[in-house]
């Protein structure tokens, strides 16, 4: 017998009336089964999954007609709409809670999950499947069964190598550049933890307590001497990374980074700022398909512009003539780029903004590597995390698509020609302290 008619039997013989002691083991042998998959029948698998686990078109049709139909009694309307319910949900979500009564099932789940997002741009016929499959890790890792830790440089080294291995930020080349994110007393790690994923985290954050705002990365990257907490006034978050990429579209970060926020505004009540320094990963991409003269004008200007801090240690003539225009298309770009939904185009402009955070501060040159320089041209920006209004401003922006900026970011769209569109969605000023 094939791995592949294995796993179909299996999913048949879950799906059969068995018990939790059988679920337990037909569900492990089914996994270890996917695991013994060749990457090239995955596609079978998950298509016979879309269309033998899929609803029942009749039972749906009966329950809706017997929903519809219900009068003033309130116990029938009841059971009617359980049934409708339950005529809706896919054979599928059941199959997989079945197969959740495995050991280490969860985490099995999340990287079977994994692989069959990689599949999706060529099989869009599975996106059924990854709903499925998302609805149902989003509830198993609610916020209910998370854990957030500290990490120091006394953890655990297998929870050290992960933080290496899923840096995606500012990737850490070994144990030397992840002992300056985590061992100077001016440096926080935070993590989220799940039961059914042990020592690995979920996600994680890094956070440098820093006098003023920082607007450049080298310095918080690079070894130097450590800020003593109690002369820091920020708190500035400078890389969050996702560690499971079957839990793509499940809400950790938001979660984490307001609890980070919280606990160290709690440790350190003297802080006054919390933000990131945050990538623009689209912006060059952007730019580089504007077509107005001065935009094509300056990124003629800015390929091949040596941006390292040696060239620039000492102050460069082209590099502040340049400034204010790098900074003025950025704020276009975060604040007026949309996609088809309306949504900002910057991925990591809509996690923040979506989060109550404001567009605060623009900065350029801020990322001299070859990443930065590949996405934005070195550009980063600070969004503000201000507790009193993270949750006006998310309504703002759900609700109404509005972009929250600081006067600072706002004042760029409108103090350089062609910067700012007549149709543009609503933004919020808020002064640039």
């Amino acid at each position: 017998m094939t791995t592949l008619a294995r796993l179909i039997e299996s999913c048949t013989e879950l799906m059969s009336d068995i018990g939790e002691a059988s679920m337990r083991n037909v569900g492990d042998g089914l996994l270890r089964a996917y695991r013994d998959l060749p990457a090239d029948r995955r596609a079978e698998f998950f298509t016979h999954l879309v269309e033998a686990y899929g609803v029942d078109p009749r039972r749906v049709d009966s329950a809706y007609a017997a929903w519809s139909a219900t009068g003033p009694d309130k116990a029938r309307a009841a059971a009617a709409e359980i049934e409708l319910v339950d005529a809706t949900e896919p054979l599928r979500q059941r199959l997989f809670r079945r197969i959740n009564h495995a050991p280490g099932a969860t985490h099995a789940l999340t990287e079977l999950r994994s692989d069959l997002r990689a599949l999706l741009p060529d099989h869009p016929h599975l996106r059924a499947l990854d709903h499925d499959l998302h609805h149902l890790l989003g509830s198993w890792f609610n916020r209910g069964f998370l854990r957030m830790e500290e990490v120091t440089w006394e953890s655990p080294g297998e929870l050290l190598d992960h933080l290496i291995r899923y840096e995606q930020v500012h990737p850490m080349a070994g144990l030397d550049e992840l002992r300056r994110r985590l061992q100077p007393g001016d440096r926080r790690m935070y993590a989220f933890f799940h039961p059914a994923t042990g020592i690995r985290p979920l996600i994680f954050v890094e956070v440098a307590l820093t006098r003023g705002v920082a607007a450049d990365i080298t310095p918080i990257l690079r070894p130097g001497p450590a800020l003593a907490a109690a002369e820091a006034d920020s708190a500035v978050l400078y890389s969050i990374s996702n560690c499971l990429d079957g839990l793509a579209g499940v809400s950790l970060g938001s979660l984490l980074i307001k609890q980070v926020i919280d606990d160290v505004g709690a440790a350190l009540p003297h802080l006054s700022t919390f933000v990131t320094l945050s990538p623009i990963p689209g912006f060059r991409r952007w730019l580089d398909a504007q077509e107005a003269p001065h935009l094509r004008e300056l990124r003629h200007r800015l390929t091949g512009l040596d941006l390292s801090p040696e060239q620039h240690r000492g102050g460069s003539a082209e590099v502040d003539a340049l400034r204010p225009h790098v900074v003025a298309a950025a704020a276009r770009y975060i604040s007026m780029a949309k996609d088809d939904s309306g949504r900002p185009l910057d991925r990591v402009a809509r996690f923040h903004l979506s989060n109550g955070a404001e567009a605060w501060r623009l900065n350029w040159p801020a990322d001299p590597s070859v990443n930065g320089i590949s996405q934005s041209y070195g550009a980063m920006i600070n969004y503000r995390y201000e507790p009193a209004e993270l949750e006006r401003r998310h309504e703002g922006f759900v609700r109404h698509g509005t972009v929250a900026l600081s006067d600072a970011v706002s004042d760029l769209l409108t103090s350089h020609p062609g910067s700012c569109h007549p149709a543009s969605p609503p933004n919020e000023r808020k002064s640039h302290p």
